[in-house]
Parts: structure tokens; C-alpha cells; sequence
């Protein structure tokens, strides 16, 4: 079998068309996820600048917009894990599937 052909069959797999969908729609859910957090935390710098620097606690220098800015720095790790575990779990394993498949 040519390799054209091979990669011509593994296109044509229900399973590949299957997974391509399913990572496109993770991929672009979790991206608007982190768009909607990082571009609400620049419209309230824009627009309520003042609530960010209402202190966390009275007399304290640290005021809200830290923890905030470091909500979204850990969150936007923590969606990156998610999308590396459920990658190395199911969409690995679709594809250890289709490349089986392809080689019959």
C-alpha cells in the first residue's frame, strides 16, 4: 500500500473524522473559555479600574486586581492540563486505533 493511499483511508475513517471533530470542538471550547476570562479582566481594567484597587482586606497594600491577575495566569494552566490529559487519554488512544486500522 502506498502511502498516499494509506493517509487517503485513514482520512476516509469515520473514527478519524470522528476525532478531528471532537479535538476541534475541545480545542475551540476551551479557547473561548480563556478568551471570555482574559477579555473580562481587560474590560474591567477599562472600564472599572478602581474596583481592582479596592484592597483585599482592610489595611492591606495587595488589592483585588492581584489575585485576580493570578487567577487567570493559574486557570489558564489549569485548562491547559485538562486539555493534555484528555489528549494523552482519549484522543490518543483514537488514534493508536485508526493507525491499527490503517495498517490491516
Amino acid at each position: 500500500m502506498l502511502i498516499s493511499d494509506r493517509y487517503s483511508s485513514i482520512q476516509k475513517n469515520p473514527k478519524f473524522q470522528k476525532l478531528v471533530k471532537r479535538k476541534n470542538t475541545f480545542s475551540w471550547f476551551l479557547t473561548a473559555i480563556i478568551l471570555i476570562v482574559y477579555f473580562a479582566f481587560i474590560l474591567i481594567i477599562a472600564f472599572y479600574p478602581k474596583f481592582l484597587g479596592i484592597p483585599v482586606a482592610e489595611g492591606m497594600v495587595t488589592t483585588i486586581g492581584i489575585p485576580m491577575g493570578l487567577f487567570i495566569i493559574i486557570f489558564s494552566i489549569i485548562l491547559t492540563g485538562v486539555y493534555v490529559r484528555r489528549v494523552n487519554g482519549e484522543f490518543d488512544k483514537l488514534t493508536r486505533e485508526i493507525i491499527e486500522e490503517s495498517l490491516k
